[in-house]
């Protein structure tokens, strides 16, 4: 099993988040750092380290993360306008938490870093 992560903590309830959805497979919360207007993490309640680690089992769990994100942009009212889902894997990947999660940014024009674009400027 896994190590026990800030994220296992916050689907626990041990730690207090804004949790924006939650079922029997997937937490989708704010992340305490936002890049964008709209930024939420959204993680399998099954802890798996990285991408790398994800086995044939997990491919159903996975493929519901997108239907959360699916659910996350109907909230904020971005599923015509667009958003940007990220997995970052590994240290070189800027993984931060050992738990895999999707990052769930939107809100304006999001450039090619995933940053909001100020006016005036080009991606």
């Amino acid at each position: 099993m896994a190590e026990e992560t800030i994220f296992t903590k916050i689907i626990k309830g041990e730690i207090p988040s804004t949790i924006i959805y939650k079922d029997d497979q997937a937490c989708a919360f704010l992340d305490i750092n936002p890049k964008a207007e709209h930024h939420v993490l959204i993680v399998p309640v099954k802890p798996i380290p990285t991408v790398s680690d994800v086995e044939p089992e997990d491919e159903p769990m996975l493929g519901h993360l997108f239907t959360v994100a699916r659910k996350v942009a109907e909230k904020y009212g971005v599923q015509k306008s667009g958003y940007r889902l990220i997995f970052n894997c590994g240290p070189d990947g800027l993984q931060e938490v050992p738990h895999i999660h999707m990052h769930f940014l939107a809100g304006g024009n999001l450039g090619l870093a995933g940053f909001p674009v100020k006016a005036g400027k080009k991606a």
